[in-house]
């Protein structure tokens, strides 16, 4: 089924999403890969605040390359899901109800998904050019020091994704 999702993404959007449903998202998304996601969580541990608000959030998994000029952004194609999982069940918890990237995931993140009504949805991979094309606005937010990997906000229209595991935990991985 095709669907069209708009951040913020509400636990009630959120259930309507089925493993293997085609989605065409817009609205604010923010990214974080590995050396991102250890600070976020660090952060939290300390009592710290996130430089974003987590609550019915949205993170790529994506570090993107330099904007040629005339674009906000360059290539975009996602990263590795699973190096995030360390780390998806604490930002989970805390309110974040989207994850976006690629391959599969450890049981540990699909139960913290099930248990908070989260859901992930994969985007293509080896298609970075083609992704960036939904990216209209890209604003680095955090970690600067990071370099691809610092945390930045992206305004997307219509970014195509696929519902690879749902809020119940089906996943188009088992299938």
């Amino acid at each position: 089924m095709n669907k069209t999702i708009t951040s913020p993404f509400t636990k009630e959007k959120i259930k309507e999403l089925k493993a293997g449903d085609r989605v065409k998202l817009s609205g604010i998304i923010y990214t974080a890969r590995d050396q991102a996601h250890k600070r976020l969580v660090e952060t939290l541990a300390a009592g710290g605040e996130l430089p974003f608000n987590i609550n019915d959030a949205a993170i790529y998994y994506v570090g993107p390359s330099p904007a040629p000029e005339g674009r906000c952004i360059g290539s975009a194609g996602p990263t590795t899901s699973y190096r995030m999982d360390p780390y998806a069940p604490v930002l989970m918890d805390h309110g974040q109800s989207v994850m976006i990237g690629k391959g599969p995931r450890s049981d540990e993140v699909i139960e913290s998904m099930k248990k908070n009504g989260c859901v992930y949805l994969a985007a293509i991979g080896g298609a970075g050019a083609l992704m960036s094309k939904s990216i209209i606005d890209a604003e680095l937010i955090a970690y600067a020091d990071l370099g691809t990997e610092a945390v930045r906000k992206l305004t997307v229209k219509d970014m195509p994704l696929i519902v690879a595991i749902d809020a119940e935990g089906n996943s188009l991985y088992e299938r």
